[in-house]
């Protein structure tokens, strides 16, 4: 369902009673601005014959490429041989620290809601008037990006050198064995389907492209329901902070068509615990405003960063809010960062200046 006009006049109704609900926007906020579209996070795995043919190194290797590309995989977090970088603990952190939070200070103070949702309802209304960015079903979603993984086999948290990557994503309709390809230190390996999905991965939440994105409702309050039945659910999860991570990969890591993108951070507006932190640093050093929400269960905070002048995307960060058997509060566990996001018609081929 993608909204019908009764639909969408309560949507904006709402809309304008929230913005009426609000103080007036300070001199200082943030203004409205184009909301560039973004790489797509997809969360799929390299294949098991991938990585015997490549040895357990090969594939710990394509693993850390495809998170730099910004692809936390959830299932990854299911298979102990595999590395659990930050990447995915912002996914699901819960799984992964939760037994080992310890007693101490709670999150730090991020602001309040009320800053929050003025940011998200400017987001939105930027979103919803940019131009969409063309792109056909036989094309390319073209990403360049960098950051840094956290390595933890040892028991503590040891930070990654920064890693700049490139991946190329297809939009064909329908299962997919071959999603697309990934570039990293000079190696370029193909994407293939979600483990298990043995006829192809098909359009939808693991592998989001733009015809899939434009089938999502728009009402903000019915786009989060449906996140909600098509999320994973896992047992212990705090089920807010994985409908928070959820819409991040498409947030920051998919492209977005503009009414979908407006109801998105709208729909963010409306998960409990979303705060603005008005000093974000993506994996480059840019400073911007930060749309997090902490994992209370795990003891992570995760990041989005947006530009302070046009509000586009820039990437994530994540850190520790308190003490766990992997470091102490305020330990960085990860971050990343978009460089150039294009739409090209060929796999492995750079876009043009």
């Amino acid at each position: 369902m993608t909204g019908t006009d009764n639909g969408r006049e309560a949507y904006a109704a709402e809309r304008a009673e929230l913005a009426r609900l609000l103080p007036p926007a300070p001199g200082t906020d943030l203004p409205p601005g184009r909301h560039e579209h973004h790489r797509e996070r997809l969360m799929n795995l390299i294949d098991d014959d991938t990585a015997r043919a490549r040895g357990r190194t090969g594939a710990d290797a394509q693993d850390r490429a495809r998170e730099r590309a910004g692809r936390p995989d959830r299932s990854r977090l299911l298979r102990p041989s595999f590395l659990a970088p930050a990447t995915a603990l912002a996914v699901a952190g819960a799984l992964v620290l939760g037994y080992a939070a310890q007693n101490g200070g709670g999150p730090a103070d991020t602001g309040d809601t009320r800053s929050v949702s003025q940011v998200l309802l400017r987001m939105s209304d930027a979103a919803g008037r940019s131009d969409a960015l063309p792109i056909r079903d036989d094309q390319f979603l073209y990403t360049r990006g960098t950051g840094r993984d956290v390595d933890l086999t040892s028991g503590k948290a040891v930070i990654g050198p920064l890693e700049e990557s490139e991946s190329w994503y297809s939009q064909k309709p329908g299962p997919q064995k071959k999603l697309g390809l990934i570039r990293q230190g000079g190696h370029t390996v193909p994407i293939n389907a979600e483990l298990g999905d043995s006829e192809g991965t098909r359009p939808g939440l693991n592998r989001p492209t733009y015809r899939w994105l434009a089938t999502l409702p728009t009402d903000p309050r019915q786009l989060l329901d449906y996140f909600d039945e098509i999320t994973p659910k896992f047992e212990g999860e705090d089920r807010d902070q994985a409908l928070f991570e959820s819409i991040g990969g498409l947030v920051g890591h998919a492209l977005l068509p503009p009414d979908t993108a407006a109801g998105l951070f709208e729909a963010v507006a409306l998960i409990p615990g979303v705060t603005r932190t008005p000093d974000a640093v993506d994996a480059l050093g840019r400073k911007g405003v930060g749309i997090a929400r902490d994992d209370e269960r795990s003891g992570v905070r995760t990041e989005w960063v947006f530009d302070p002048e046009d509000l586009s995307y820039l990437g994530w960060s994540s850190h520790l809010t308190r003490d766990t058997e992997y470091g102490k509060k305020g330990d960085f566990m990860g971050d990343s960062a978009v460089i150039e996001t294009a739409v090209v018609d060929k796999a492995g081929v750079k876009p043009q200046s």
